[in-house]
């Protein structure tokens, strides 16, 4: 049973490690990446322009905007190159058999 605050987004087999797909939480547009098997989920709009992080490229614990290449770290949300400066969300994640299960942001 999920925990109070948590809705249930995605279950394992739709996201495969290497993979990333976006879910929505209310109003909320959400990354959710697979990475060796470790599910990440941050804010799915770039911090420097708006665009889908979901439509970027993972390279390992990083995401890469499409629009103007910003890389953010998937386990902070910290930018790693430019143009980005600030950080994306990231959101408290759980795993309960297979479902994935998504909480607030973290402060």
């Amino acid at each position: 049973m999920a925990d109070a605050g948590y809705v249930k987004v995605a279950q394992l087999d739709e996201l495969s490690p290497g993979e990333m797909m976006m879910v929505e939480m209310g109003a909320e547009r959400i990354l959710l990446a697979n990475v060796d098997g470790n599910i990440h989920a941050v804010e799915d709009i770039c911090s420097h322009a708006y665009a889908s992080l979901s439509e970027g490229d993972l390279n390992g614990q990083e995401v890469e905007c499409p629009l103007h290449g910003a890389a953010f770290d998937l386990a902070t949300g910290e930018p790693i190159t430019p143009p980005a400066t600030e950080a994306v969300k990231v959101y408290e994640l759980r795993v309960e058999g297979q479902d994935i299960l998504l909480g607030p942001a973290k402060s």
